[in-house]
């Protein structure tokens, strides 16, 4: 039964490339609107992996209740499904308290599941990992190989995609392998379902050059704090396959780990995967999500005032 405009829920969600102050932003928000955050990352899910994931810290955990960090341990799969279901419990427990579901990411399907009615079909697997596993494929056997092999699947979506548009290929190839739908399919059901939430999206940006010496500051500070103890731990659990062995900041130190690289190779891995995954994250948020309000509050740190009291307004409404 569909839900009336008037009951719709509302939420605050907040969108961005990493490294661009969504946590802050967030922070700021719950502590003047009486919220409570929701983590929509896909690898903060994961306990003990807390350094390259850049959690939020311990104190403000305990400041702000925060929700879907620290949740499953690392040999757990955690599909997109998963969050949805989550995430909605979760909105619904809040709501009802008479807080503000304050939903922050950077994983743009977990976002997209949640504001539309979209089902999955398979269990998921890690996006990112998948993404880059494509990408890896395309350099091997070229652009044309990972086209016939989204023709085998969805010859629907291979009509309306060039064979060189490797980065719609890929998306394509994702969302059958994240959720069970066809691409086609998937495109077209999407664009008949109207927001489950009365939402207020706020994009985070800043100039690339900025963000980039974000990212690059951001990792050396990640070593700084003890990255590769953290990432020693979870090479010994011996999980290759695993979705939390997947993600930037742990991948790209294993073969240090096994002396195939030096420290600064691996550093410099990590820097260049980072801002390859801002890029794209970026490129989803702009394509993907309609009535984002994007502000750059790293050039305009006077602006976040505003951005609070333009929530304030739009939870009054």
């Amino acid at each position: 039964m569909k839900e009336n405009k008037v009951e719709k829920k509302k939420i605050i969600i907040i969108v961005g490339p990493t490294a661009v102050g969504k946590t802050s932003l967030s922070l700021s928000l719950a502590r003047e609107l009486n919220g409570e955050i929701i983590s929509g990352d896909s690898m903060q899910i994961y306990r003990n992996l807390t350094i390259g994931t850049a959690k939020v810290s311990k104190e403000e955990q305990g400041e702000i209740p925060h929700h879907l960090i620290d949740e499953v341990d690392v040999t757990t799969p955690y599909a997109v499904s998963d969050f949805q279901k989550r995430a909605r419990s979760l909105i619904e427990d809040i709501s009802v308290k008479g807080k503000v579901p304050i939903i922050v990411g950077g994983t743009g399907l977990y976002i997209e599941s949640l504001l539309y009615d979209v089902t999955f079909g398979g269990s998921g697997e890690n996006d990112e990992a998948f993404r880059e596993a494509q990408e890896a494929i395309a350099v091997e056997k070229g652009n044309r190989y990972l086209w016939e092999q989204l023709n085998q699947v969805d010859s629907a979506a291979a009509e309306k995609i060039h064979f060189n548009n490797r980065r719609r290929i890929i998306r394509a190839l994702e969302v059958y392998q994240v959720t069970g739908q066809l691409f086609s399919s998937y495109q077209s059901e999407r664009k008949e379902k109207e927001l489950l939430y009365d939402a207020k999206i706020i994009g985070l940006t800043t100039d690339r050059e900025e963000l980039y010496s974000r990212i690059n500051l951001r990792v050396e500070q990640m070593f700084e704090k003890g990255l590769i103890e953290e990432v020693k731990w979870l090479y010994e659990q011996q999980l290759p396959d695993a979705q939390a062995a997947k993600g930037i900041g742990y991948k790209e130190l294993f073969p240090y780990l096994e002396n195939k690289i030096t420290l600064q190779e691996a550093k410099e891995a990590i820097q260049q995967n980072s801002r390859r995954y801002a890029k794209r994250q970026l490129t989803w948020f702009k394509n993907r999500l309609e009535n984002v309000e994007w502000v750059d509050l790293v050039s305009h740190p006077e602006k976040e005032q505003q951005v609070v009291e333009e929530v304030r307004a739009f939870l009054k409404k």
